[in-house]
């Protein structure tokens, strides 16, 4: 009989009722709940939930009476308003407001935050649901605080802390307060950590060394692992000026303590940090101080600061992120460190520390015969130690490492010498016929780095050294070839032969897009795509590793969820029609210029992690010869940067190619990920080629998704050969000055 009833009330739960796809959105977004916490409640994807709002998919049981019951719940707390329609949220003063009401304090009547009340709505909505969340260890006492929803006590005018939508907090009790704080003081002296959430906890220190201890001990802030064998985040500590003067810290750095990137050894509150057994890493106290003290056991001790005065937060990635109040400072970080992780220094630096953190590289062993795990290689990482300077090979090194300690003092390494992958820098005249044309349009690749990673198979150990290889696609390397024989005006596409103006297109084998002269080195996909375009290669010799795998997957998945997120809180979503998604990335960042900053950050994050794989010495007396720091780091791989940067590459020259055997279409110019054509109109669309909404298979496609295009820019035919003209460079890259048409002077390049 019992199976009977289970059967009843599977069908009941198979028809439970929902409201519309937009309603579901809205329910959550009033709450402050973010799709990947709904997700976690419920044990689905984020992708699943997604696609329950966007009306793509609907939930099955077991998940659709849980996700009822969240939703029933919800409507209750957030009612829409009677001439409201389904799609329109409640202000973000009604949801932070909302959201500190929805459930009775307890008898000692502290203030529920907003990432307390958020998780209370799941618990509630799932309790007794067949697929519900784990309920929360009991959490342990608080540090005492005050609940401020806005940031307004300090600064009139200020925008509220966290509109609906943002992260509140984590569902470890550890860090029930998120993952960083912006530390600040108020017009009457209190100094305040204003949270995720808009949470704003109440300071009692008065010395540097005293607030690092109480963040470890009270706050409650940081971040759980990445990966199961992984290290949980430290909190994160952002001090405004005035924080800094409270604390007895330089507002600004001088020349000199900017060039050291740190404030002198002898400084005051360097010396309270010794006093208190509180110790710097190696760089000292500069802009991304790293204050701890040595692990015990499994214990750390470990806090990271960033100072914005000091440039911790680089405009140049950050736009305007160090002049926010600290509310709003709080909110971008605490999305970024949300959706990539806890920044752990510059946007290039976390790029490099997100790869660690997901592939860390060592793991607990199984029990021995006493019982006892010991720490093992965790098999997919690049491992603990770094390779040996002197067994990197040749090619593959950048001038002046220990390898190529022997060579004479100016020589100059051709490309049968030196590995040289680098991203797109082209340009060449235009036609006649292109000049009878009225626009130049430039068209940009999403994250074009992070796609090129994806799926990639990349080196993990040494390089092995043939004489003579056959040349294998599935094995990553460097490898001598001459590829001076592929002629581009007859390649295949697909499975067929075409026949294309070869004088009009780049050579996909270097950056600036000339014709290879003789042998030279090559990373795997740009060979294996010579082999693609169906010419016969013969390498002469070959640096192979045969420990390999895809290293980047997990990276590239995390970086392109953060940015897909974050657009589509930006109103850009991924399953726009072609003419709506320009129109919705047109302008994107005026709709919430605190959430830009944040795309800014992760693109930053792709292109500086990859950057830093072979990151170069960086003064320290260092002389050609010798090695530098970032040599010692397993992460020093200019071998994965190098396979990349090849990979992306060749994927816009195979768009390039399609596109041109499809339309007869050639590009006038190409800077990286930009991409320009001469055109009728001044719209993508206007030289796309759609059918019917569909795109042309294996070509450019309008979208926000990594490896899709986006509207670059929109220039006149004439302003294109009016510059050329003025600055007598028949060859200037247009797509460097697409987005804007503004040229001050030919530019290098560099």
């Amino acid at each position: 009989m019992s199976e009977l009833f289970d059967a009843v009330d599977a069908l009941l739960a198979s028809r439970a009722t929902l409201p519309p796809p937009a309603e579901r959105k809205r329910l959550r977004a009033a709450h402050g709940l973010t799709i990947d916490e709904v997700a976690t409640a419920l044990k689905v994807r984020r992708a699943t939930v997604s696609g329950w709002e966007s009306g793509k998919t609907e939930p099955r049981p077991p998940e659709r009476d849980a996700y009822a019951r969240l939703l029933d719940k919800l409507a209750e707390l957030y009612p829409a308003a009677p001439a409201d329609t389904a799609t329109s949220a409640p202000s973000p003063d009604a949801a932070v407001t909302a959201t500190f009401t929805a459930a009775p304090a307890p008898a000692e009547a502290r203030t529920l935050s907003t990432g307390e009340a958020s998780e209370a709505a799941v618990m509630a909505a799932t309790e007794n649901a067949q697929t519900p969340a784990p309920a929360a260890p009991a959490a342990a006492p608080r540090p005492a605080r005050t609940a401020r929803p806005s940031s307004t006590s300090r600064r009139a005018g200020a925008k509220k802390a966290a509109p609906a939508g943002t992260p509140a907090g984590s569902a470890d009790p550890r860090f029930e307060n998120g993952p960083l704080a912006v530390v600040d003081v108020d017009n009457e002296g209190k100094v305040l950590a204003y949270c995720t959430g808009g949470l704003v906890l109440d300071v009692p220190v008065k010395s540097l060394p005293s607030l690092v201890e109480w963040t470890l001990k009270e706050a409650r802030l940081g971040q759980p692992k990445l990966s199961g064998p992984g290290k949980d985040a430290d909190p994160l500590l952002v001090l405004t000026e005035a924080a800094l003067e409270r604390y007895g810290l330089p507002v600004t750095l001088t020349e000199e303590e900017k060039h050291a990137g740190r404030i002198p050894e002898g400084h005051k509150v360097i010396k309270q940090l010794a006093r208190a057994e509180w110790k710097l890493t190696k760089r000292g106290f500069g802009p991304w101080a790293r204050i701890y003290r040595p692990a015990t056991g499994s214990e750390r001790a470990c806090v990271q600061l960033c100072i914005p005065s000091w440039n911790a937060l680089d405009s140049r990635h950050w736009g305007a992120a160090g002049q926010l109040p600290p509310a709003e400072l709080a909110r971008a970080l605490g999305v970024y460190a949300s959706r990539v992780m806890t920044p752990r220094g510059s946007t290039a630096v976390t790029g490099l520390e997100l790869m660690t953190a997901l592939h860390p590289p060592t793991r607990a062993s199984e029990p021995d015969a006493d019982g006892k795990r010991h720490s093992e290689h965790n098999p997919g990482s690049l491992g603990k130690d770094a390779i040996d300077p002197m067994n990197w090979p040749p090619c593959e090194v950048p001038d002046g490492h220990p390898v190529l300690k022997d060579l004479p003092r100016f020589h100059v390494r051709g490309p049968g010498e030196k590995l040289f992958e680098e991203a797109y820098d082209w340009a060449r005249p235009m036609t006649d016929a292109e000049c009878t044309l009225r626009h130049l349009v430039g068209i940009d690749v999403n994250m074009a780095f992070a796609a090129g990673a994806n799926g990639l198979n990349v080196g993990l150990g040494e390089a092995t050294h043939v004489k003579a290889p056959v040349f294998d696609p599935k094995l990553p390397g460097s490898w001598l070839v001459d590829l001076s024989h592929v002629d581009l005006s007859k390649v295949k596409v697909g499975k067929e032969r075409v026949e294309l103006d070869g004088s009009l297109l780049p050579s996909p084998f270097t950056p600036k897009g000339e014709r290879p002269e003789g042998p030279a080195w090559y990373a795997t996909p740009t060979v294996a795509y010579a082999v693609e375009l169906g010419y016969e290669v013969r390498p002469i010799e070959a640096w192979v590793r045969y420990e390999n795998g895809r290293y980047l997957d997990g990276w590239y998945n995390r970086l392109r969820d953060a940015y897909l997120a974050t657009m589509a809180d930006l109103g850009v979503d991924a399953d726009l029609a072609p003419a709506d998604f320009l129109a919705a990335v047109d302008g994107y960042k005026d709709r919430d210029p605190d959430l830009a900053i944040v795309v800014s950050a992760i693109k930053a994050t792709v292109k500086g992690g990859l950057g830093k794989l072979r990151e170069r010495p960086r003064g320290e007396g260092w002389r050609p010869g010798e090695p530098w720091r970032a040599l010692s780091r397993p992460t020093w791989r200019p071998d994965i940067r190098a396979a990349v940067i090849s990979r992306t590459r060749i994927n816009l020259h195979r768009k390039i190619v399609k596109h041109a055997a499809f339309t007869g279409q050639y590009p006038v110019a190409i800077l990286s990920d930009c991409v320009v054509y001469a055109a009728n109109g001044p719209s993508p669309l206007d030289f796309l080629p759609y059918r019917e909404g569909k795109p042309l298979p294996g070509g450019f496609k309008l979208g926000i998704n990594p490896g899709l295009v986006k509207h670059e820019g929109t220039q006149d035919v004439l302003w294109g050969e009016e510059v050329r003209e003025r600055f007598n460079a028949p060859e200037l890259n247009l797509a460097r000055y697409i987005k804007d048409g503004t040229v001050t002077d030919v530019d290098s390049g560099e």
